[in-house]
């Protein structure tokens, strides 16, 4: 790397970290902290569970906010310190080149992570697939996602456990859930909600024809145990199957799959990954609280939207992204139109990019 391109990058970054700092408010985020310090000392603060776990959520994620952000401005202005007094070409130069390319990728992802404070973003992730119309193709499209997205969540070192798998007659998957925890999980993934096309030559066409299939993911928080959703029993309708594993893993043959209908709302909910069916049916009313949850923000949001006159909604119709693996090579997303060359990098889980650029489109347009 050239002086002059040493001196550049270094310039970004302290553009960069002042514009953290703006964002961020470290004085204003500090007084927050104490305020809430002040409360979580109180004799009688452990009195009202639920609200002492959301002022100590609150506190700790400002607490790691604030200590991320002094420790990369901290590590630049020792970078800036050492590499006015290191000679070009030394050893020393070397490692700082290393250093900022290491410092470079810690900054995208804090100035991401500062982007994502809406109420849930901190939170797990419970991700659904659900093939389009096409038979064996879109099935066969929704599990080339669902690989794409445990690839994903791996980069990320995140955990994935999976809730509920429907295999498809001859290939791929007629649905899946997985719940994706991690910190920012649900805070990333959001940008994943929506329809994905698929162009592709098809592997079960024999006659080689060149085919397009659709599959939807949906992307909702985990949420709290203790969320004070009113479900009435009569509500609920509640079914008991054989359950049957995933391809590849241990079939469980017992009668403990469960399938919740929320009758006013018509969510369908399934669990069949615990051998207990008393476990399933928790797991599954714990889905079944995150969706409601879901439904009650997406009214609200729908209505922000019709405030400020906007009436574009995204429905099966309109893809969010589009993945052509022939004649060329190309993903696209639609929304903000990002777009990667390299088709095979992308299904592999490298779908940072194609996130990032929708997060930041976000906050440019609040």
């Amino acid at each position: 790397m050239e002086t002059y391109e040493v001196n550049k990058t270094i310039q970004q970054f302290k553009e960069l970290i002042s514009d953290l700092r703006k964002a961020i408010g470290p004085q204003k985020q500090e007084s927050s902290y104490q305020a809430l310090n002040q409360k979580m000392q109180a004799p009688d603060f452990w009195s009202n569970t639920k609200e002492a776990k959301k002022v100590t959520k609150e506190a700790t994620a400002i607490r790691e906010k604030l200590d991320t952000f002094y420790a990369l401005e901290k590590k630049l202005n020792q970078l800036i310190e050492w590499y006015e007094i290191s000679e070009e070409g030394s050893e020393e130069w070397t490692i700082l080149e290393d250093d900022l390319f290491q410092l470079q990728d810690e900054l995208k992802i804090f100035e991401v992570e500062t982007i994502l404070n809406g109420p849930y973003d901190h939170n797990n992730a419970i991700l659904e697939l659900h093939p389009g119309a096409g038979g064996t193709e879109s099935q066969d499209w929704a599990d080339m996602l669902y690989r794409m997205y445990s690839r994903y969540a791996q980069k990320k070192r995140f955990k994935i456990e999976l809730i509920d798998y429907q295999a498809g007659e001859e290939a791929g998957l007629k649905s899946v859930t997985i719940l994706i925890k991690g910190a920012y999980a649900y805070g990333y993934l959001k940008a994943e909600r929506g329809v994905h096309r698929l162009v592709r030559i098809s592997p079960f066409d024999a006659n080689a024809r060149r085919h397009t299939s659709f599959a939807s993911v949906d992307v909702i928080p985990e949420i709290d145990e203790d969320l004070d959703i009113d479900i009435k029993d009569e509500d609920l309708k509640i079914d008991v199957y054989r359950s049957g594993g995933a391809g590849g893993q241990s079939v469980n043959t017992t009668d403990s799959a469960v399938r919740i209908t929320h009758l006013p709302s018509g969510i369908v909910v399934t669990c069949q990954n615990e051998r207990s069916q008393l476990k399933n049916k928790e797991q599954a009313m714990h889905v079944l609280k995150a969706k409601l949850l879901q439904e009650e923000i997406q009214r609200q949001e729908e209505t922000l939207k019709s405030i400020k006159g906007e009436q574009k909604e995204i429905g099966w119709g309109s893809q969010i992204r589009s993945y052509v693996f022939h004649p060329y090579q190309m993903v696209k997303d639609h929304r903000t139109n990002y777009e990667v060359g390299n088709v095979e990098l992308v299904m592999d889980g490298d779908i940072d990019g194609f996130i990032n650029a929708y997060l930041k489109a976000g906050e440019m347009n609040e």
